[in-house]
């Protein structure tokens, strides 16, 4: 096999003339030389080189050789740079998949950070929903996905179980459901509401994981909610909220980058939290750019973004 450090010591020897001022120039002894042209030797099946009395020149076979080599040892040197400044966080790229509104809240901060912080590394940003976000971590398509799920209500989510087991799970926040009601409501103005005391109402309801979740929650609560409208944009089921078609049970985050219009917010009891975290595959966790990314994820959610 060749090596690297052999077509090293053959471009010295080519262009210095000999043994020892090949060794002057890498700084080893002749005698290390002698023996990793002879290696070379052996792993090309040829002689490289022909010593006539104090002169050495190489065989047609070493000029080709050497000719290859220069090519390949630069090409060598720019992917060590490359390499090294990807593990200096002085380059790199990292593709991060988050739910909308984890994009709209927790993601622009850490982006800002991470870029203060690592300007050479470049972050890309697209939208998912778990478990769409999960499949294209483990498909190659992004480094990192910003996720969520819920607790187990009578084993309602499939992603409270083994869905994460193989990945590296880094927690974001514990994300509050909060109860959205028209202004108007004979609800709008308790300081808290149990799910029971939603139960007659039309519902509004928002991803199918979200929704699958709710229908749990109200089940539990004694009910089945009656779900009127269902979309995934968190907007929209505010506006409808707003508008007088609906009740809603929301998480937090939802909430903090759309203004309610025409509806109010009530703390509904007891607590239901979904777990916000961010994935990664094992081996792409010891890559510095994506350690680096988590971090800053993480720091987004404590600092109140």
């Amino acid at each position: 096999m060749i090596e690297a450090r052999h077509l090293r010591v053959l471009r010295a020897v080519a262009r210095t003339g000999s043994f020892s001022a090949a060794a002057r120039e890498l700084g080893c002894t002749q005698p290390a030389v002698s023996q990793q042209m002879k290696a070379l030797e052996q792993a090309t099946g040829t002689p490289l080189l022909v010593r006539t009395g104090r002169e050495t020149r190489l065989t047609q076979a070493g000029e080709a050789l050497v000719r290859h080599a220069v090519g390949i040892l630069a090409g060598l040197t720019a992917a060590e740079e490359e390499v090294a400044a990807i593990a200096g966080l002085r380059a790199g790229r990292v593709r991060l998949v988050s739910f909308p509104s984890g994009s709209s809240t927790l993601v622009p901060t850490a982006l800002a950070k991470m870029r203060a912080a690592h300007p050479g590394t470049r972050v890309s940003l697209v939208e998912a929903e778990p478990p769409r976000s999960i499949e294209m971590l483990r498909n190659g398509d992004c480094e990192i996905a910003l996720a969520f799920r819920y607790p187990e209500v009578r084993g309602a989510d499939p992603a409270a179980g083994a869905e994460w087991d193989d990945l590296v799970v880094r927690p974001i926040l514990k994300d509050r459901l909060t109860g959205l009601v028209p202004d108007g409501h004979r609800l709008a103005g308790a300081e808290s509401a149990g799910f029971a005391e939603l139960a007659g109402e039309p519902w509004i309801a928002g991803c199918p994981r979200c929704r699958r979740h709710l229908v749990e929650v109200c089940e539990s609560a004694g009910f089945t909610p009656r779900i009127d409208f269902a979309t995934d944009d968190y907007p929209a089921v505010i506006g409808l909220v707003g508008a007088g078609l609906g009740v809603a049970a929301l998480p937090e985050l939802t909430l903090e980058s759309v203004r309610p219009k025409g509806a109010t917010t009530v703390r509904m009891e007891p607590a239901v939290h979904r777990e916000i975290v961010a994935l990664t595959l094992p081996d792409l966790a010891r890559v510095p750019a994506v350690g680096a990314m988590l971090d800053q994820l993480v720091d987004a959610a404590g600092r109140g973004r």
